[in-house]
């Protein structure tokens, strides 16, 4: 391992006070789940409060129920969502949408719910692409909702890259000491093998390596890419996807100066990376990653979409529905997501900076 702190933990995000700090986006998410009830908490972490200044997109309303429940003193200001802004006077600032309502009792997917959580995205996305905040962080949406609200996207990492008009996109994990991302995201598993080729397993490689480069402070990342098949396919005995698709992609990527290899048997790799043998590891399909990054971290993982021009992370966890409103949901992955948004902000803040000192010295 080649992090430059020395380890796989996150940089620090102790900063100056003011404007050198970034200002963080999140939305609330569905409004009928815990988003509100998990933001309310996370932002009362005083040292949270300390390292960056904070705009949460969502309903005020939910908020101050949400703190209510938890009895957190309310500690935000208010503003109107129309116009959004880097120049607010308080530290956490709400803007609202108070166009849109739903009763504290309701604890399901509404159509409401769908237009009221995608349009918190939509403005965040703007704002971020306006440079008017540094990063997103996405409170849990409802797939159902989204839908019912007549979305096109079956989840975050989509409409993310098709706001922000990004051909290339990729889904990656980060939980304790396992970083993961995935060549297919959200696909029913038999369907798979009709949109497997080479080029959804080269993706993850190329975009994890400029990750774990640009953000995490990896100068070398040593990547494992999984297998589709068990044993790795046993010499095609098991499938022959291993020898058509995922070797070449692996080649392809090494010829372009990558530290990765592989297939290697699922099984066994990710216990590999945990021990230190590998930086990052390439899943196939979703709960190949997702079962170990759940298993491990399960409170504390955060969702990383790479590819895209903007940094957004996401607390790995959904809406929870069903214990939405009981003041029992666990804010740690709302934590983790929000701490890796400051510290990927502070590393694209130095890079630029870097980037920039070198232009000038010609």
């Amino acid at each position: 391992m080649d992090n430059a702190n020395g380890n796989n933990s996150i940089p620090s995000t102790k900063l100056k006070t003011g404007s050198d700090q970034p200002i963080i986006g999140i939305t609330m998410g569905d409004p009928a789940g815990i988003g509100p009830e998990v933001l309310v908490k996370a932002l009362a972490e005083p040292d949270i409060r300390k390292s960056a200044q904070f705009v949460i997109f969502g309903m005020d309303e939910q908020l101050r129920y949400a703190a209510d429940k938890a009895e957190i003193e309310p500690y935000w200001g208010r503003h109107q969502h129309e116009k959004i802004s880097r120049d607010y006077p308080h530290k956490v600032m709400v803007a609202d949408y108070d166009d849109y309502s739903l009763p504290a009792w309701v604890q399901e997917p509404t159509k409401v719910g769908g237009e009221a959580s995608l349009r918190f995205c939509y403005d965040a996305i703007d704002a971020a692409r306006d440079e008017i905040i540094d990063a997103v962080v996405t409170a849990p949406i409802s797939k159902t909702s989204w839908k019912m609200a007549g979305a096109k996207w079956p989840g975050h990492t989509e409409l993310f890259a098709d706001r922000c008009k990004s051909n290339r996109k990729v889904m990656m994990f980060s939980a304790g000491p396992l970083k993961i991302a995935l060549a297919t995201i959200h696909e029913a598993l038999f369907e798979i093998r009709h949109k497997f080729t080479i080029g959804c397993v080269f993706e993850p490689i190329d975009l994890l390596n400029d990750a774990l480069k640009d953000y995490f402070g990896y100068t070398n990342p040593h990547i494992g890419v999984a297998a589709l098949n068990p044993h790795a396919g046993e010499n095609e005995q098991f499938g022959d996807e291993e020898k058509r698709i995922i070797s070449p992609a692996i080649l392809l990527a090494q010829e372009q100066g990558i530290n990765c290899d592989g297939p290697h048997p699922a099984d066994s790799l990710f216990m590999r990376a945990i021990k230190g043998e590998f930086d990052a590891i390439v899943a196939m399909y979703h709960d190949q990653g997702m079962i170990p990054v759940k298993l491990i971290a399960f409170e504390e993982a955060v969702n990383i979409t790479i590819g895209i021009p903007i940094i957004r992370t996401s607390p790995a966890h959904g809406t929870a529905f069903d214990i939405s409103g009981q003041n029992i949901a666990n804010p740690a992955s709302m934590k983790s997501a929000i701490r890796t948004a400051i510290s990927m902000s502070l590393a694209k803040k130095q890079r630029l900076a870097q980037t920039a000192s070198s232009s000038n010295e010609y």
